[in-house]
């Protein structure tokens, strides 16, 4: 099995390229074996998009021979998509007769299916081949398929004595740049999306992406969405995430027009209607989603779940949110059991 662990890897590899791309969709690479070198490869590069199997197909300049190995992270698909032909058709058309597998399809239309397919048309299955490796990779893609919803880690900075901010509530440098380097590159970049409350906006005006270099490559051709809590719709318009290009990936949750309190506070600036402030957000690109709340005032995470894995229009969805806070966020998810990992960073004090 061993000899099947460095081409896994590399199919990871490629799969990875694509984080932020393939929407609700999973990450996946192949590449295409022979005699101990690889002659081709691809990946899931876009959701809609040829999956990996067939772009590599496409790809290919070598005539395919039977000997050759096909490996990919990703149980190959049997069902036909809304805009894709089954990743199995292509297979057995190609005369491939040996296919290496990172995981098992969590996806019920395919879960083991695939795999018994290309079996049937006499292909040799071996795998799953770095199982762990493969399903955190799509942990996100996991979750939605076995729980519904998107996989959730939460994030908090906090000082040995607990504190997350200055006594007055203003921000607190906690963390040094070492932790900061390794909460971008590790956290904000390995998510599709940075969840915070407004009440963080408000406060410390965040610009939410991952601006750290990784090695000698610079995360700068993928941007987490960024997303706002916001019941009454506080977001200053001056804040940094909805003005400029940045408004373009960013995502403001509010609830229902009707069910907006009236005697909420206007902050300077701000015009006096909330449809008008939603229309000169939605100008700048923002994406404003409308929500009913509970009788605390708290969005219906399910709800928001929902809506963030079903795409419409240019719109993808996510599988993986990185909440980022402040401490009323943290506690909506805990209390809807909605956290998957829990990260916190200690400061030095």
């Amino acid at each position: 099995m061993e000899i099947h662990v460095q081409y896994i890897h590399r199919c990871l590899s490629l799969a990875a390229r694509a984080r932020g791309h393939t929407g609700i969709n999973p990450m996946v690479g192949a590449v295409l074996v022979r005699e101990g070198k690889i002659i081709a490869e691809a990946a899931h590069e876009q959701f809609g998009g040829l999956h990996a199997e067939a772009l590599l197909f496409k790809k290919c300049i070598h005539n395919i021979k039977q000997e050759d190995g096909l490996y990919t992270n990703l149980e190959p698909c049997c069902h036909q998509g809304k805009k894709t032909r089954p990743c199995t058709e292509a297979i057995i058309k190609s005369g491939i007769k040996r296919v290496i597998i990172g995981m098992v399809d969590p996806n019920p239309e395919v879960a083991g299916k695939g795999i018994a397919e290309l079996r049937k048309n006499g292909i040799e299955v071996i795998g799953p081949i770095e199982r762990a490796h493969s399903e955190w990779l799509n942990r996100g893609f996991v979750s939605l398929m076995t729980k519904g919803r998107p996989w959730i880690t939460l994030k908090k900075a906090q000082t040995r004595g607990g504190a997350i901010a200055c006594d007055d509530g203003s921000k607190m440098k906690i963390t040094s740049e070492e932790q900061n380097r390794w909460s971008h590159q590790f956290l904000r970049a390995k998510h599709d999306a940075i969840l915070v409350g407004v009440g963080t906006v408000v406060t410390d005006d965040p610009k939410l992406t991952s601006r750290i270099e990784n090695g000698k490559l610079k995360i700068e051709n993928y941007q987490p969405l960024r997303i706002v809590l916001d019941p009454d719709l506080r977001i200053p318009l001056s804040a940094k995430i909805v003005s400029g290009e940045m408004g373009k990936g960013t995502m403001v949750v509010t609830k229902d027009s009707e069910e907006s309190d009236p005697s909420t506070p206007l902050r300077a600036g701000d015009p006096k209607d909330s449809n008008e402030k939603m229309r000169l957000l939605r100008d700048r690109g923002v994406r404003i989603i409308q929500l009913p709340v509970d009788a605390s005032g708290a969005f219906d995470l399910p709800a928001l779940f929902r809506l963030l894995t079903t795409p419409t229009g240019d719109f993808y969805g996510v599988t993986s949110i990185l909440v980022e806070g402040g401490r009323k966020t943290w506690e909506a998810f805990r209390k809807a059991k909605a956290v998957d990992c829990e990260v916190t960073l200690l400061g030095k004090e």
